[in-house]
């Protein structure tokens, strides 16, 4: 294919991308409220008495509500979004490498879905324990929807994100590129990254930066077994005859 026709099929997969994201937009409209709500639990289980979460401009609540809807979108259609990603690389794979397309594409969506789940029920309530440490009578939280909902999202696709190590690294050692012997001299270089990761994705406290790094290197392991029994594999080199 020529760069004018990589380029073309690009822009035909982010368009059907951007499709799906609009039909995912659109089905999650309907339940945007309720999504907000279940959302917020992990904030309001922590707040202070007489705390709640406000907004300081009139069109502020209904562009959150539009924001979640899209998001909640997002999060539904990924399986079909990282299939045209897979898609959009597959003119580079060979026939025996194509066979592993969909079954990555779908445990890529899952994976995103799985990391954004790990943010919400094991970070989030960390997290917003230790934020709520430092209220006092005199201090009392009262954060707005805007801010709130941009934390959310910070965290939710950032865990998505970094679950997708595993599968990353797959792809990577299926192609030879990569190999668990390489993987492990390379191992505290990786925790090192793990934890600047963490502090550049998450807010500057320390809680919320172990619970992203430790994950991380925890799924760098993984991604070392899977490596050594999914990689390619070394022929092994024939002594030559004394």
């Amino acid at each position: 294919m020529t760069l004018t026709e990589h380029l073309e099929e690009l822009r035909q997969r982010l368009v059907r991308c951007i499709i799906a994201i609009v039909i995912g937009f659109i089905g999650s409209y309907g339940f945007s409220k309720q999504i907000f709500n279940y959302l917020m639990q992990p904030l309001v289980k922590v707040l202070p008495p007489k705390s709640t979460l406000i907004f300081t401009s009139l069109p502020e609540a209904f562009f959150t509500y539009l924001k979640v809807s899209l998001v909640a979108g997002v999060f539904a259609v990924s399986p079909y979004i990282f299939y045209q990603l897979w898609k959009f690389i597959s003119p580079g794979l060979y026939e025996s490498e194509k066979k592993y397309l969909l079954p990555i594409a779908f445990f890529s969506g899952v994976f995103f879905i799985v990391g954004a789940m790990f943010g919400y029920f094991v970070v989030f309530p960390f997290g917003f324990q230790f934020f709520m440490g430092f209220a006092t009578e005199l201090i009392r939280p009262m954060p707005t929807l805007r801010e709130y909902l941009s934390f959310c999202i910070k965290l939710l696709f950032a865990f998505g994100v970094i679950f997708e190590l595993p599968l990353f690294i797959f792809f990577l050692a299926r192609l030879g590129m990569v190999t668990s012997k390489g993987l492990r001299k390379k191992r505290k270089y990786a925790i090192l990254i793990a934890f600047v990761v963490s502090a550049i994705l998450t807010p500057p406290d320390v809680v919320t930066q172990v619970l992203m790094a430790g994950p991380l290197i925890l799924l760098y392991e993984i991604g070392v077994w899977i490596a050594y029994f999914f990689g390619k594999k070394e022929p092994h080199k024939q002594k030559s005859p004394a």
